[in-house]
């Protein structure tokens, strides 16, 4: 027994965990320069088989505390027997443990084992893996990037100006300079120097204004209904859940806009157009008000379901969500994924069309504003193209689904970085939490508590100008990033013709 526990598969499984710990709600900032670290130095070593399964233990512990939150979504609100809960939960992260063992037999097949250029190329392939990860696969998912963990940081500073990936990239160079240091002796001085260095442009950038105000500030009023998902969608509900919206709406007139979570209202658009909209658009007119509320749309005509947002009262426009959520409001691989879940008898799940990416901008007090919807808040590319008119960022979700668990602090941190990111005020509407108003550096201005019914209420101003990370876009600082591999292997070939000779 004691054999197992000091190798280094033990190792990556418990460093896979730390690097969960790095993220909302325990926020152990400095564990993914260790925990990379580790992951670092046990694939020095190491052949292909041995890449494969410490990738795989540290891939297994990292998601299998990260994202455990998928067990409390299968089990208490689709009703799955709990070993078919527990299992569908260990398929979901040991498929996602392979982004770990692609990166580390990635590592170990580029390179030659026992010299520190297989440990400098690591965090290049890192970086790869993670925009793989985050871009292609089952309609990307890019949860819990490293960067994620940096908004205590100086690292945050680079957010605006490299990305979440820049970011990242950075942050496994320091790990494995701490490899190389500690193992080949090598890198003394530079290691020091880099510190040094990165602290003092983080210090700078972070106090480094990209963005300016353009307007006025508005009052805003974020609405959080904390109905049950048990609930929501159950018909003897819906009057109670919409008079509680209308009622909490009309207390707080006064405000320059209000907003409505995710599916605040349980119906289709044309369900409840002329008997309940209308009306409230209506009288958010005559208040001079904007109210941004978020329902189901359907399309009779082509038979197309939406999950969509729309502005009434002093606003325009309406969005329909892009990114869809996959084995949540849509299925891929059909059909098989169809027919094992109906096989299996555990939640719906939607059949929703994505709406087209060229949407225009929604509007509100005559401020254009990027909306995003729940999961969308997650990736960063979707928010630069529209970025030069935007005034304001607003991100309406239901955590409802996942309980007292991790996943509405990670959601919530993840949704601050496209704040930061671009120096946007964002408004941050949930059904049970964490309802927030987050400023232009990431930083929090008022919460809401998790699951209590809350009105909250506060000052942004509209914001104008860009910066760099949304005039460049993270596609070109990955594909940067990705520049160092031939470079990297000319160095090698280099050297051994040098030594040749």
């Amino acid at each position: 027994m004691l054999k197992f526990l000091l190798r280094w598969e033990f190792t990556c499984f418990l460093s896979g965990i730390l690097l969960a710990l790095s993220f909302s709600p325990t926020d152990l900032f400095y564990a993914p320069f260790v925990a990379l670290a580790l992951l670092f130095k046990a694939l020095d070593q190491a052949n292909w088989k041995q890449a494969l399964f410490r990738g795989g233990f540290f891939g297994f512990g990292f998601f299998g505390v990260a994202v455990s939150w998928v067990f409390v979504s299968i089990y208490f609100y689709g009703h799955a027997h709990i070993v078919l809960a527990v299992l569908l939960t260990l398929i979901f992260c040991l498929f996602w443990s392979l982004s770990i063992v692609l990166f580390a037999t990635l590592s170990v097949s580029l390179t030659v084992p026992g010299s520190y250029s297989r440990i400098f190329i690591m965090p290049v392939i890192w970086c790869l893996v993670e925009y793989f990860r985050g871009q292609f696969i089952f309609n990307g998912f890019p949860w819990l990037q490293i960067a994620y963990s940096q908004f205590e940081t100086p690292f945050s500073g680079f957010i605006p100006v490299i990305g979440a990936y820049g970011v990242g990239f950075l942050m496994a160079i320091c790990s494995s300079l701490i490899v190389i240091v500690s193992t080949y002796k090598k890198g003394f001085f530079l290691f020091p120097i880099l510190i040094l260095l990165v602290s003092y442009s983080a210090n700078y950038l972070k106090h480094t204004i990209w963005t300016f105000p353009d307007g006025k500030p508005l009052t805003v009023t974020l609405l959080q209904g904390n109905v049950s998902q048990d609930n929501k969608w159950d018909p003897s509900y819906k009057d109670k859940t919409l008079d509680w919206y209308k009622s909490k709406t009309e207390q707080h007139w006064d405000s320059d806009l209000i907003i409505w979570p995710e599916t605040a209202i349980p119906a289709f658009q044309h369900e409840i157009y002329a008997d309940f909209l209308t009306p409230l658009s209506d009288d958010a007119k005559r208040h001079d008000t904007a109210l941004i509320v978020s329902l189901p749309i359907k399309n009779n005509e082509k038979g197309e379901y939406y999950n969509a947002a729309l502005t009434l009262g002093q606003g325009q426009g309406d969005y329909k969500k892009i990114h869809l959520l996959p084995f949540g409001e849509y299925l891929p691989l059909q059909p098989l994924s169809g027919y094992l879940l109906d096989s299996l008898n555990i939640m719906p799940i939607g059949s929703f069309t994505p709406g087209s990416d060229q949407q225009p901008l929604m509007r509100a007090k005559g401020y254009p504003f990027i909306l995003t919807i729940c999961y969308e808040a997650v990736f960063g590319e979707q928010t630069p193209a529209r970025l030069k008119d935007a005034r304001f960022l607003v991100n309406v979700t239901n955590d409802g689904w996942f309980g007292h668990s991790l996943e509405p602090y990670q959601h919530m941190q993840m949704a601050r970085m496209r704040a930061l990111e671009s120096g946007r005020y964002l408004l941050r509407v949930t059904n049970t939490g964490l309802t927030a108003i987050v400023g232009p550096k990431g930083q929090m201005h008022y919460q809401a508590p998790l699951f209590e019914p809350a009105e909250l209420t506060g000052k942004i101003i509209p914001m104008a100008g860009v910066t760099p990370i949304t005039m460049i876009g993270d596609k070109a600082i990955v594909f940067i990033i990705a520049l160092f591999i031939p470079f990297w292997v000319s160095v090698v070939n280099y050297r051994k013709k040098s030594s040749i000779k």
